[in-house]
């Protein structure tokens, strides 16, 4: 089979999925918007993938077979390559609107127990940043051992999906009480779980993550074995009643951080990764970061979370100090990044745009805490740009080991 033959066939199913999930969730007179979203995004896309596989082409990273190609290519990426990004925006976002679309009796109890499970388990499990967990693992496992193999591809999906739908899945179950009071919840930023679905969510939780779990332990020593006890607790702790680590101010930013920088250390330790000054400061500047985004995110919930009698670092300290936290955190992560060995100092521009989306609101008030949810969205969609510029980073460093 052609590469041709094998990105048509991506294309063919992703088109008849998209249409279909498009049609069945869009509202009266939302389909020729969305389609119009649609071809914009593939065109930032198109260009994104011009850019990024001509880089990696152009440092002979991979290459390809020429009878296994058309020869059309844009830059140096075959003509081929955009299928995937083209499949991809074509069912995606149907998918996200079926998902989330409204229906009559949605909250009531006379639904079947299952009938709604898996459509807002993903949800819960927040899509838009699933790549935010499986590229730290994906990216420390890669570089350390320089090769795919079935470890490297199991952890990368388990930290991708099942990872995911347990951290937020539990956290939308124990938090839905509050979450009734936060009008942020219900898209993109978190489902708002009835709760016939809490204990199934539970099982599915676990049912999908302990298999992994110990796929991946059966793989590694004593170091990966600790590092994913470390990563699966702190997916626990910070929801469960009893734990609830998310109330306990300043534990709740430093267990968030803990869920994004695990996955890398889980990597590193399955990787049999040598432990270098160099590589403590980059996970410590990665930590930091985690908390500074933690931080952030909890302002804009403090009226909702003083409602339900929630404490967290922002409820405890304040919108104002929280918000200059965050700053001082990203700062600290940027200047960190000059200490690692090149081309790490790289990354410390990285921070830059955090702080500059972070800054404006330097003196919000609680009451005015709301507001900042314009910039933590923002944030939501920073973080690709930065997981783009890091990549960059890490194919220069593939190219000079």
């Amino acid at each position: 089979m052609t590469y041709l033959w094998l990105a048509l066939a991506f294309i063919a199913a992703a088109a008849i999925a998209g249409v279909i999930f498009a049609h069945r969730g869009a509202r009266p007179g939302e389909a020729g918007k969305h389609w119009k979203a649609v071809g914009l995004a593939f065109g930032v896309l198109a260009v994104l993938t011009a850019v990024f596989d001509s880089v990696m082409i152009g440092m002979e990273l991979f290459h390809y077979d020429a009878s296994h190609i058309l020869g059309v290519k844009i830059g140096l990426a075959p003509i081929e390559d955009f299928a995937y990004p083209l499949a991809g925006v074509v069912a995606l976002p149907g998918l996200w609107m079926w998902l989330t679309r409204k229906r009559k009796g949605a909250g009531s109890s006379s639904s079947p127990e299952l009938k709604r499970l898996v459509p807002q388990a993903l949800l819960a499990s927040r899509p838009v940043s699933w790549i935010n967990t499986a590229y730290p693992f994906a990216a420390a496992m890669l570089l350390t051992t320089r090769e795919i193999d079935w470890v490297l591809i199991v952890g990368t999906f388990y930290f991708l999906i099942p990872y995911n739908l347990a951290m937020y899945g539990i956290n939308d179950v124990f938090d839905y009480e509050s979450d009734l009071n936060n009008p942020r919840k219900g898209g993109i930023e978190g489902a708002l779980l009835q709760p016939h679905l809490h204990r199934p969510m539970l099982w599915l939780a676990a049912i999908t993550n302990v298999p992994f779990l110990l796929l991946l332990a059966s793989a590694g020593g004593p170091a990966a074995w600790i590092s994913l006890t470390v990563s699966a607790f702190a997916v626990v702790a910070y929801s469960v009643a009893g734990l609830r680590f998310k109330e306990r101010p300043v534990l709740d930013s430093l267990t968030s951080s803990t869920h994004f920088v695990s996955p890398a250390v889980v990597g590193l330790a399955l990787a049999g990764a040598n432990v270098t000054p160099g590589l403590l400061i980059l996970l410590a500047a990665f930590f930091l970061w985690g908390m500074a985004a933690h931080a952030f995110g909890a302002v804009q919930d403090i009226e909702p979370d003083r409602q339900s009698g929630i404490g967290s670092i922002a409820t405890v300290i304040g919108a104002h100090r929280t918000v200059r936290l965050a700053v001082g955190l990203w700062t600290v992560a940027g200047l960190a990044m000059l200490a690692t060995p090149w081309p790490g100092p790289l990354a410390a521009i990285i921070a830059v745009p955090y702080i500059i989306n972070c800054a404006p609101y330097w003196n919000v008030t609680d009451t005015t805490a709301a507001r900042t949810n314009v910039a933590w969205r923002r944030f939501i969609w920073l973080n690709y740009g930065s997981g783009f510029l890091v990549t960059l980073i890490f194919i220069l460093q593939w190219t000079l080991t």
